[in-house]
């Protein structure tokens, strides 16, 4: 099933959406926010699967039809966001820019940072900060799951039960102001502002064959300024599976239900490979930084430069038959008045 939060109040407006995006109904007689919904989720699953059935076999009352624009991110405000770095190849050009060689525990053991999680963007809302310059304001393209109540020290090999939800996500950062922070060894604060996420999240099983191994087999498409930027293939070059995400999160602490857990920027071993841009079957970039990363390889200096104000970025996923699956994240930068 496929659902979505409609702007209105701080958490939102549970509704559920039909799987083309067109239409809609309440499922304020089941739980008023998706939050309440995964309280209650073994409740409630049942239930706003029965909905979404009669909504797709054109028997639901009250149909309404669905415009992105006017939805929340699925989870307004959650009680957790915390992101991964599960593309080690993304990770890894970080360092070969400046010359360092990434860790062997890298392999082993994810990468993650607590992201805030009090106020996120609407999906079609614009990025509002004060200022750019030596900001260096950035995109990132990734996938998130939502997970139910997921007890302390749980395993990789039980950690996929408790997903359930997948969404998109722009997880905005500043990475001029980036360098600064980790200087000071307390890691991200300021260099990591609201993330936006997806219009739509649907259940794992909504994924079909495109879900497997804790994983999203489909390519996520970046339009910078209307200009396609990547299409990287989310499941391919993923070193740490959501499983193992969720299972890393969990080992010192319990995690609470309507918890958030990032892939971190999706990237893949061909879109790195000169020559290749995207026109000429190149898989492009998720991130800007990652394609001034590539310049600096190749050339001895970055020349794309981060976000001005006015840019705009597209975020989304397609099926198989070209639907989209979760609706597009879709923003323009813009100066805070």
């Amino acid at each position: 099933m496929k659902l979505a939060s409609l702007k209105g109040g701080r958490d939102g407006q549970l509704v559920v959406v039909s799987r083309d995006l067109t239409q809609m109904v309440t499922a304020s007689a089941i739980a008023p926010t998706l939050q309440a919904a995964l309280d209650d989720w073994p409740n409630c699953a049942p239930r706003l699967h029965a909905l979404a059935e009669r909504l797709q076999a054109g028997q639901a009352a009250n149909v309404q039809p669905f415009v992105e624009q006017d939805c929340a991110s699925p989870l307004p405000r959650a009680y957790q966001w915390a992101d991964g770095s599960a593309y080690i190849n993304h990770v890894e050009l970080v360092r070969r820019a400046r010359g360092a060689q990434i860790p062997e525990s890298f392999w082993t053991d994810p990468l993650m940072y607590q992201g805030g999680s009090d106020t996120f963007i609407n999906p079609h809302d614009p990025i509002r900060m004060p200022q750019t310059e030596g900001w260096g304001v950035d995109f990132e393209a990734e996938l998130v799951v939502i997970t139910d109540d997921v007890p302390l020290g749980t395993p990789a090999v039980e950690a996929g039960q408790h997903i359930q939800l997948v969404a998109l996500v722009n997880d905005v950062s500043l990475r001029g102001l980036i360098p600064g922070e980790l200087a000071k060894g307390f890691g991200f604060f300021q260099s990591k502002p609201s993330s936006a996420f997806s219009p739509v999240c649907v259940t794992p099983d909504e994924l079909g064959d495109a879900w497997q191994d804790a994983k999203v087999h489909r390519p996520l498409r970046s339009t910078l300024n209307g200009k396609l930027f990547g299409k990287p293939d989310a499941g391919v070059d993923m070193t740490f599976n959501f499983a193992q995400l969720v299972a890393h999160a969990a080992k010192t602490r319990a995690l609470g239900t309507g918890t958030l857990i990032g892939s971190g920027t999706v990237s893949n071993k061909d879109g790195d490979q000169p020559g290749r841009p995207i026109e000429a079957g190149g898989l492009g970039y998720s991130c800007i930084a990652e394609l001034r990363m590539i310049e600096t390889i190749q050339q001895g200096a970055a020349k794309t430069a981060f976000m001005a104000f006015g840019d705009t970025i597209r975020i989304e996923m397609f099926d198989e038959q070209g639907q989209s699956i979760f609706g597009a994240i879709d923003q323009s930068l813009q100066q805070k008045p």
